[in-house]
């Protein structure tokens, strides 16, 4: 880090501390109140990032490293940690998860850091569990793909694709059973085991499920956007029309 970069995250943090003091909202703010915080300025990074927007992901970057030093002046004012011991630990960290670069481990592939990775993270955090680390908290897409891949770990895994397509059409064939008994705790049970095995396919192709459904999300709003253009946001020009004229009207959208 140059002594202009150092500089100006010495001014951030002593900006942080003074709206600690002066600022009736940053003043009233706790760990708990910022989460919110925490989570929409990482999606609004990773929007940045799937725009391949670079302005915009370098004000986005700075708006996240702001929660980071927030949290971590509220933990100094309660004598927990300062932002010192944050860089210490990930400093730290990386150095041990990187016995490749830093010590005299050889590895061949990427593969083989991944695995050393998870085999220092099992021994030096005491781990009971390979399944142990991924954060409740996260997304279901993201934590099913994270499950499945610590479990390939140890070769619980699909031999090929092709057996994974046969376990979505299996869970596909149960959902259509659970439907026609109309036991919506079955349904419910069935959409899920669905959704895990979709996720698989995904992790199986060195896809992520997060992404791949996010795609379709930015592709649905696009689309759907247009068909509100053709009726200039009369929603209720939209009402009345019927399922043939709006779906004409989302292939419409697909062309072009």
């Amino acid at each position: 880090m140059s002594k202009s970069s150092e500089k100006k995250f010495s001014d951030l943090l002593n900006i942080m501390k003074r709206l600690r003091q002066d600022c009736p909202w940053d003043k009233k703010q706790t760990t708990e109140s910022l989460r919110q915080y925490l989570l929409e300025e990482t999606y609004e990074v990773l929007e940045s990032i799937d725009n391949q927007d670079w302005n915009e992901l370098g004000k986005e970057l700075g708006d996240l490293l702001l929660q980071i030093v927030f949290h971590s002046v509220i933990a100094e004012e309660k004598g927990k940690f300062s932002i010192d011991d944050v860089i210490e630990n990930i400093n730290k960290k990386l150095i041990e998860r990187h016995p490749h670069v830093f010590g005299e481990k050889k590895v061949n592939s990427a593969e083989d850091v991944a695995d050393n990775w998870e085999h220092i993270k099992m021994n030096s955090e005491k781990r009971d569990s390979l399944l142990s680390g991924i954060p409740m908290q996260a997304p279901a897409l993201l934590f099913a793909q994270r499950m499945q891949e610590k479990a390939s770990k140890i070769g619980f895994d699909w031999e090929n694709v092709e057996g994974i397509v046969q376990k979505i059409e299996e869970e596909i064939s149960e959902l259509k059973a659970a439907l026609s008994e109309g036991d919506k705790d079955k349904i419910q049970e069935e959409i899920g085991d669905t959704i895990f095995s979709i996720v698989n396919i995904s992790r199986f192709l060195n896809l992520n499920a997060e992404d791949c459904l996010r795609s379709t999300n930015k592709k649905f709003k696009k689309r759907f956007q247009y068909i509100e253009n053709y009726y200039n946001g009369d929603f209720d020009s939209m009402k009345k029309a019927s399922l043939k004229d709006l779906d004409d009207l989302w292939e419409k959208a697909k062309n072009e």
